[in-house]
């Protein structure tokens, strides 16, 4: 279905501005993963704590911005669905820029003590909640713009948002310590990067001023205004997140399991093994060459999600999302023997073959929880989805890994990586195929 020129000129708008809020709100999650690795061992734990339990205890604090995310997507959910997805959005990014800039300025354990972690970890799980209400919103706001023909692809800039976050948020870190000598850093210029989030804040204002709700919701209102004025019963549930359980269940369970493998792969890759090769228990090598190494392989999943998406658009979303977890299973099995060469270009390599298998099913996802359910719960929905995905694979994979490395070395992190591939073919696999279906005129199936 074409578009004309008006409509492809305020999808691109839409676009870009739900690229740019998805990525800084990224940004802002990942340097608190970079950060867990390279500095909150030291910051934020006693200084006589063994440096694997302090690196355990550093992603536990890591971990609890995944266990909040589900508790985001209910209660942004709810809201998005019965206030609308722009006012739903630009709290979550306000929440975010605000918790993020507050973690750049909190004293270390050295200074208040306990404390110190205690406030990491609820600042921590405020930017959970930020991010679990922030993607449903992101992800909808060009969906439910966007024509059939072209919601893969239109969806794909939401997403993009991940791998753009993290290659801003390693920017950011590399740029800080190359200027900084060691001592610096660690004192204090690792602040740098978390501070500079309060652009988000600026951000969720031009989306609340220059920007409407879509055309799905707005229908929904109006339906609703009809029902009320025919006393009818009400499209809008009074509350969406049980609604969505009662008519979904199914496509909540598949859609978080289509979302394990993404998460398993994506988190090792990004937050355990920048740990692994920096420690000197590992492989002790240079923490700038472990972020360039991730930077580069981030760039790589960029045309391999908008590619993956187009291709979602045409032939469907399925068949590119299970090749994607195929190939991801069977690559993680060269994982790590690439990085543990020393290397920088096989350890480039083979970050940048997982994020290319990444990207096939990331690139899709966001049309494709769009299309599982109905209008007035899809918010709740796809929130629930992706974020059950989340807490069940990112939350918990960087410690998985850690502990499977420390206890039997890191073969069984590919084993690990690979059984979440296949949890998430099964999934997809049982996920009917959703491409082309219209987003409007549809409030009951």
């Amino acid at each position: 279905m074409a578009i004309d020129a008006n409509k492809e000129r305020s999808m691109r708008k839409v676009a870009m501005t739900s690229l740019a809020g998805t990525s800084i709100e990224w940004y802002d999650f990942f340097i608190y993963g970079t950060a867990a690795a390279l500095v909150f061992p030291g910051a934020f734990f006693p200084d006589d704590m063994p440096e694997m339990v302090s690196l355990i205890a550093a992603f536990g604090t890591f971990a609890v911005g995944f266990v909040a995310r589900p508790i985001g997507g209910i209660i942004f959910g709810h809201f998005g669905d019965i206030v609308g997805r722009k006012k739903a959005l630009v709290t979550a990014l306000m929440m975010m820029g605000v918790a993020t800039t507050l973690i750049g300025c909190l004293p270390t354990y050295s200074t208040i003590g306990f404390a110190a972690p205690l406030l990491l970890t609820v600042l921590r799980f405020t930017q959970g909640l930020a991010v679990g209400g922030q993607w449903g919103g992101a992800m909808l706001l060009v969906t439910e713009n966007a024509p059939a023909s072209q919601r893969g692809f239109y969806g794909a800039f939401a997403q993009a948002g991940a791998p753009v976050g993290l290659i801003l948020a390693n920017l950011a870190f590399l740029a800080v310590s190359g200027v900084l000598s060691d001592e610096a850093f660690l004192s204090w210029g690792w602040r740098i990067p978390f501070l500079i989030s309060i652009l988000l804040i600026a951000l969720s204002l031009y989306v609340q001023l220059h920007l409407e709700d879509t055309p799905a919701f707005k229908e929904l209102l109006a339906l609703q205004a009809r029902q009320a004025a025919e006393d009818k019963p009400q499209v809008i549930a009074r509350s969406p997140v049980l609604e969505v359980i009662r008519l979904h269940p199914r496509e909540i369970i598949l859609g978080a399991g289509a979302f394990l493998a993404v998460q398993v792969t994506f988190y090792i890759m990004v937050a355990f093994v920048v740990a692994y090769g920096s420690n000197p228990v590992g492989l002790g090598l240079p923490r700038e060459m472990l972020l360039t190494a991730v930077l580069i392989g981030s760039i790589m999943q960029l045309p391999s999600l908008f590619a993956s998406s187009i291709y979602s658009d045409r032939f469907g979303r399925r068949g590119v999302y299970i090749l994607g977890a195929v190939l991801g299973g069977a690559w993680s099995f060269a994982l790590f023997p690439l990085i543990d060469t020393g290397e920088f270009i096989w350890i480039v390599v083979a970050i940048a073959g997982g994020q290319i298998f990444i990207g096939m099913m990331y690139g899709p996802q966001a049309a494709l929880l769009a299309e599982l359910f109905s209008t007035h719960v899809r918010y709740s929905g796809a929130s629930l989805g992706y974020q059950t995905g989340a807490i069940l694979g990112g939350a918990l994979a960087p410690i998985i890994a850690t502990t499977l490395w420390s206890e039997f070395g890191t073969f069984y992190i590919s084993v690990y990586i690979a059984f979440a591939s296949g949890l998430t073919i099964l999934s997809v696999l049982l996920i009917r195929e959703t491409s082309g279906k219209e987003l409007h005129h549809n409030m009951t199936n």
